[in-house]
Parts: structure tokens; C-alpha cells; sequence
């Protein structure tokens, strides 16, 4: 059974919003075979641009689920973000019966945790459909930068020619460039 926070800001949480995230978010327990005891927080930002940003985080014996989505409508923004959660929970589920079908073994508490109900469209939303190789050529991030951008990439690895180990830029949401470096 899902218990739920939801706050606001820049937003007062009336009666009718609580309701329709209540409303929305209760139909993802239907993934799960007995529903879980969690919290879900609800995060609703209304910015002056006129967009509202919903964020969602429902901590879980086994996975953490989160997603958020900003859009010109509150409540659209809220269908969007339990789209975004129910894909998270197929994919995961899809992952969990898919170990467990490869090994013979899989975490049978993880397994059980989930309904018996999998569609192909489950099991082909992982499908691998392109394979690439690559070579890694060693530089620095800014260059690693500038080649992702030329490409028109959202992400590009690279050999870090300081640490020479291999690395990863990627592009934000908000616009800046993070880097990921491996050990």
C-alpha cells in the first residue's frame, strides 16, 4: 500500500491535485503482486516561465524508483512522469525474469515481488538493434566536448589522455556538460 507525500512549491497542493496524483500513482501497484508498504514523495514546482515540474521517488525494498517531467500542465506533467515510472517498472521487472530465466536462479524474493503479467512488448524494449564499435582515441574532456557536439551525440566516450583510463561526457538537461570517469 502506497502512503504518499506530496508538497508544492511555489504551489499551494489543493485537494483536487493530491487526489489526481493519488490517483494516477495508485496504478502502478498493480505491478506488484502484494503491494508494497512505501512512500511515495511527491515534488510539484510551478516556475515563472509557466511550466510545471513534477518529481516522484518511490523507495522500494528493491529498487529505488524516480522520475520527473516538466511540462506547461501541472496535470500533464503528472500523466507524463507515472509513464515514465511504469516503463522503469517493466523494464526492471523485464530485467529481474530475464536473469532469472538466463542463470536458472535469479533473486526469487525480487521475482515474486513483481505480478506474473509480461507482454512481448516488455522483453523487446530491451532488444539490442545496433551494434558499435568503436576505437577510443585518446584526449581531453574539452576535445571529447567539442567531438560529441560535432556529432550531435547527447554523450561520447573517450580515453582521458591525463588519467588514461576511459571516460564519458554527456550533455544535462539544464544545458552544461558532465563528465564520468572510470576507475
Amino acid at each position: 500500500m502506497f502512503r504518499y507525500n506530496v508538497r508544492g512549491e511555489n504551489i499551494e497542493v489543493t485537494e483536487a491535485i493530491r487526489d489526481y496524483v493519488e490517483k494516477k500513482v495508485k496504478k502502478l501497484e498493480r505491478y506488484f503482486s502484494d503491494s508494497p508498504e512505501a512512500t511515495v514523495y511527491v515534488n510539484l514546482k510551478v516556475y515563472t516561465e509557466k511550466t510545471a515540474k513534477v518529481e516522484v521517488t518511490i523507495p522500494l525494498p528493491y529498487l529505488v524508483l524516480r522520475a520527473e517531467e516538466t511540462s506547461p500542465d501541472l496535470y500533464a506533467s503528472v500523466d507524463l512522469v507515472v509513464d515514465k515510472l511504469e516503463r522503469q517498472i517493466r523494464k526492471f521487472k523485464t530485467k529481474i525474469n530475464r536473469k532469472s530465466r538466463e542463470t536458472g536462479t535469479g533473486s526469487v524474493k525480487e521475482v515474486a515481488f513483481f505480478t506474473e503479467e509480461e507482454t512481448a512488448e516488455e522483453t523487446s524494449e530491451l532488444d539490442i538493434v545496433r551494434t558499435k564499435r568503436l576505437s577510443l582515441k585518446p584526449m581531453d574532456s574539452e576535445e571529447a566536448v567539442l567531438q560529441m557536439n560535432m556529432l550531435g551525440h547527447n554523450f561520447f566516450i573517450f580515453e582521458d589522455s591525463e588519467t588514461n583510463g576511459t571516460s564519458i561526457v554527456y550533455r544535462r538537461k539544464d544545458g552544461k556538460y558532465g563528465l564520468i570517469e572510470t576507475d
